[in-house]
């Protein structure tokens, strides 16, 4: 066992630089994560980027898929794992004892006086380890973990999270029943893993929106069981989903752009009267132009925001992964290892000519 660990510590906007951090000792409620992967997502690039409120230094990574190195008589008691075991990580750091995590809506914790989650914790606060842009992580006492197949490949495992997101955002917030039309505004992973689970779900009609450079991405999303896509810088994109659903829109609407505010008030037209929107592409705190809240009062549209995944929708999207029924490895496109971490965020936001990225993970093992 080393005594050290490598990570990726991120020491203000735009910057990241590799260090060699101690590996902690571990208490009885505690564990010790060997990283096999890190998933990256948008929420990386807002943290590169200084958008985030967050304290620095820190090391980023809030997608954990590992195996148990050391684990504490309590914490494998409570967590129903032990050393060897693969498990993938909870974002969220909940206390489970305020109120809100007592109703279920853990992931929306405050109890510390806080939102505490990995990833997003300084190295100030001991013991520091709090990414999986690591070789190695804590695991603090409230984790949530859960148990994956040895034998899926860790950058298919990894994908857990924006499948989870895909069950969340878009089945199990809005209650997404059979026969009903979903339209996906946005075909990057998590629109991508939304067509997966509404398909799972059997939702009746799949529609998802992009732009022109997301044609490799809506081609993915037909083969993953869209019934239609719209390139929404070359088509009508109200006049073409008033067509697709015979005048009344849709039933749900996700959106999971990224920056772009425009699709948050097109949502407002593509939704059917009594429909509900889920909103979980953030903005940068931007304003939304042209946002007629006068449409929600006169068509009875539900509006939920959707920040994280919970229990629920990582079991689904775990299960679908073991099941190896879906073509997911088809999403993933890019591994990196650790000291490229600067690179994985950059090509996921298109800011490498040449690159285009659907889903990407980090791999220690790679360096």
């Amino acid at each position: 066992m080393p005594k050290t660990t490598l990570v990726m510590v991120q020491t203000g906007r735009r910057k990241l630089e590799p260090r060699d951090l101690p590996i902690p000792e571990i208490g009885d409620e505690s564990a010790l994560l060997r990283i096999e992967a890190c998933g990256i997502c948008g929420s990386d690039y807002e943290q590169f980027e200084g958008v985030l409120p967050v304290s620095y230094p820190l090391i980023p990574g809030h997608e954990p898929l590992g195996v148990i190195e050391k684990i504490g008589d309590r914490a494998a008691q409570r967590w129903h794992v032990d050393v060897g075991d693969r498990v993938a990580v909870e974002t969220m750091l909940p206390c489970h004892h305020c109120r809100t995590c007592l109703i279920g809506k853990y992931h929306l914790c405050r109890g510390a006086g806080r939102v505490r989650m990995y990833s997003y914790l300084p190295l100030s606060e001991p013991p520091g380890l709090w990414g999986a842009y690591a070789e190695y992580m804590y695991l603090a006492p409230g984790s949530i973990v859960h148990k994956v197949d040895p034998r899926l490949p860790a950058e298919i495992a990894v994908m857990f999270n924006p499948l989870g997101a895909g069950f969340r955002w878009a089945v199990e917030i809005p209650q997404t029943a059979p026969g009903d039309t979903v339209l996906i505004l946005g075909p990057g992973q998590r629109g991508l893993a939304c067509v997966l689970a509404c398909r799972e779900v059997g939702a009746g009609r799949i529609i998802v929106t992009g732009i022109a450079a997301d044609e490799r991405k809506l081609a993915l999303a037909r083969e993953f069981g869209a019934d239609f896509t719209i390139d929404v810088e070359n088509e009508d994109a109200k006049a073409r989903i008033r067509e697709l659903t015979d005048g009344e829109g849709a039933d749900v609407v996700v959106e999971v752009t990224s920056y772009a505010t425009q699709p948050v008030a097109g949502a407002l037209d593509y939704v059917k009267p009594g429909g509900t929107i889920v909103l979980a592409g953030v903005k940068g705190f931007k304003p939304i132009p042209d946002f007629v809240s006068d449409k929600i009062v006169l068509k009875e549209i539900s509006i939920r925001g959707a920040i994280g995944v919970t229990v629920g929708a990582y079991e689904r999207a775990i299960r679908m992964l073991e099941a190896g029924r879906v073509p997911v490895e088809k999403m993933h496109t890019h591994e990196f290892g650790l000291r490229d971490a600067e690179t994985a965020i950059r090509t996921l936001a298109r800011e490498i000519p040449g690159e285009e990225s659907i889903h990407s993970c980090l791999l220690p093992r790679l360096g």
